[in-house]
């Protein structure tokens, strides 16, 4: 496990209460999967979820996104613990069959096997939000956060439906419904994060140190903001140059794909975000790769192999310093 994955699974574990220690394994999983779909979904942005992010440091601003960190990994901890439960992982706990028998809508029936989300909300509320433990506006903001997230694995669910009639003529239909794929919370929080809001707290307010002010400037910044939205407090720095001291790695080395087929739309406009907007050039790096082939095996008991060498093509961002466009060639050779 990767330090910033150990210490966002680490911290739920030490602050959950002692009652919920038997969902451990399955909020560290869940954990896990919020960053590791963190780093799938900005793998093509200046700022790719690295781990110095995740860590306790990274956590401390509230900026666009650390909103979707939150989210993310309050969404994985209740999306893994949801789907436990439904396949009998965890004791005392299954699908949800509280509708089942119900009228659903016109022609369809509640029943079969629901997963369980009430259950995977609740105990990721215990854990997850359980590390938010001050007053402030940063804490209300990450609490909002981890709600839009678990809000997030809800408005994701599909209705699955099974037909039942005469001659399969589905007169009747039995529906319950399921956990999407965990990509698509992601997709769908990713979107959120696009559309983020910066909340503009009264900080005279905030200054004066009463905690009914405090409170009351909290409560009025989020008035007209829908728990499903994400919000931040802060600007997010400029994640083109390089900042040590805030953690920061700049995109100067970053691989972009300047063309290829069925390439997403981020993938498209990688070269243009990390490198041409950052103020770098695209350059252009051959590497000769050998490795075995066309292999023969003689009796015996001895493997006769050629070498074969293939050029791999890589794109990067690089500083416009001395640049003379060309790319640079290095030989690799695999290992036998």
């Amino acid at each position: 496990m990767c330090p910033g994955h150990a210490w966002v699974a680490g911290n739920f574990l030490m602050t959950g209460p002692k009652a919920y220690l038997t969902y451990a394994r399955s909020v560290q999983r869940g954990a896990q999967a919020g960053i590791e779909e963190c780093k799938h979904q900005f793998a093509w942005d200046r700022w790719n979820c690295p781990d110095s992010a995740t860590q306790l440091k990274g956590l401390k601003r509230a900026t666009r996104e650390t909103s979707f960190i939150h989210a993310m990994s309050a969404a994985g901890v209740m999306y893994t613990l949801t789907r436990n439960c439904s396949l009998g992982d965890l004791d005392n706990c299954g699908c949800d069959v509280s509708k089942n028998g119900k009228i659903g809508g016109r022609g369809w029936l509640w029943g079969g096997c629901s997963d369980n989300v009430d259950f995977g909300e609740r105990i990721s509320k215990q854990y997850v939000d359980a590390q938010e433990t001050g007053q402030d506006s940063r804490a209300a903001v990450n609490l909002h956060n981890n709600e839009a997230g678990r809000l997030a694995v809800k408005a994701t669910m599909k209705r699955i439906c099974r037909c039942h009639g005469m001659s399969e003529s589905c007169s009747v239909q039995t529906c319950w419904t399921q956990l999407s794929d965990f990509r698509e919370i992601g997709n769908y929080l990713k979107i959120k994060h696009g559309q983020a809001q910066k909340l503009d707290i009264d900080k005279k307010r905030m200054r004066a140190g009463n905690s009914a002010d405090n409170r009351g400037a909290i409560v009025d910044a989020f008035g007209s903001v829908a728990q499903t939205e994400l919000i931040y407090l802060e600007d997010s720095p400029d994640y083109c140059r390089k900042n040590s001291s805030s953690g920061l790695h700049g995109t100067e080395g970053r691989e972009c794909v300047q063309h290829g087929e069925g390439l997403t739309q981020w993938e498209r406009r990688s070269c243009r975000r990390l490198c041409h907007e950052c103020g770098l050039r695209v350059e252009e790096r051959r590497t000769e790769v050998v490795s075995s082939c066309n292999c023969k095996f003689h009796w015996c008991c001895t493997v006769n192999c050629a070498d074969c060498s293939q050029v791999v093509v890589k794109h990067v961002c690089a500083g416009r310093e001395g640049a003379d466009g060309h790319g640079v060639r290095r030989k690799y050779r695999e290992p036998k």
